[in-house]
């Protein structure tokens, strides 16, 4: 391996194994449903989005390396957009238009796992809200699994009126601001195929409800875990 890509992979190590220690020590970060991803090969993962958490979050519990979708005009800052950019985060526009769709289409043609939040914006009240009606012209033109994701917890932590997140430490009590990500299992492209708008967002929208209640009962002693039913099966969690 040369060595610029020698020196990649270790500062993404070095920044991978940091989040995992700050979101574990920092708020009881648990993860469920890792092996619904696939390796290698493209995949585009669809989360709900509840704080500027998220995007590192699904990455500390992803099994692989992601790509980022970040709003375009986070690239202004030449000395910013080179950082992000080390971290494989592509600019796009908020509205998700033609170029928005082209750039998705790209990162998957190269077998990249594209990470995704067809809300467009951060939640106002920690609910999944509804997704964008691009996101449908996205979906009809996949050959790729799509992934459903959700994050849970993130809103309490570190809700979009705050300017800084609330620790909640693992060596301290629970109080409802514990982190967790779960990943549902693969829907082949041909699921919606034939079917209009409305249904293919309202589909999408129901499996990524499904990842939100996975995350929320493994949280750390989150009183929804009081009866453990999983929405997924084979599901597997870290720390």
């Amino acid at each position: 391996m040369p060595l610029p890509e020698l020196i990649d992979a270790a500062i993404y190590a070095a920044t991978y194994w940091s989040a995992v220690s700050a979101f574990t020590l920092g708020w009881g970060f648990r993860a469920t449903g890792r092996g619904h991803v696939p390796r290698s090969g493209p995949v585009l993962i669809v989360s709900n989005h509840q704080s500027f958490f998220d995007p590192v979050l699904i990455g500390a519990a992803a099994p692989r390396r992601l790509t980022y979708l970040a709003r375009s005009s986070l690239f202004h800052d030449p000395a910013f957009a080179a950082l992000i950019r080390h971290f494989s985060a592509v600019p796009i526009d908020r509205s998700f238009g033609k170029e928005g769709l082209q750039t998705v289409l790209t990162q998957l043609h190269q077998g990249r796992a594209v990470l995704m939040f067809p809300e467009g914006e951060r939640t106002h009240t920690g609910e999944i809200q509804p997704l964008k009606a691009g996101v449908s012209l996205l979906i009809r033109r996949l050959t790729c699994p799509i992934i459903p994701a959700a994050v849970a917890g993130c809103y309490e932590a570190w809700p979009r009126h705050r300017a800084f997140p609330i620790p909640e430490p693992i060596c301290c009590p629970a109080e409802g601001r514990s982190l967790a990500v779960a990943f549902g299992p693969a829907i082949a492209p041909a699921r919606y195929q034939g079917q209009d708008r409305e249904a293919i967002l309202a589909d999408l929208q129901q499996q990524m409800a499904r990842a939100k209640l996975a995350a929320e009962q493994i949280r750390r002693r989150n009183p929804a875990r009081n009866k453990r039913t999983f929405p997924f099966e084979h599901a597997s969690r870290l720390a």
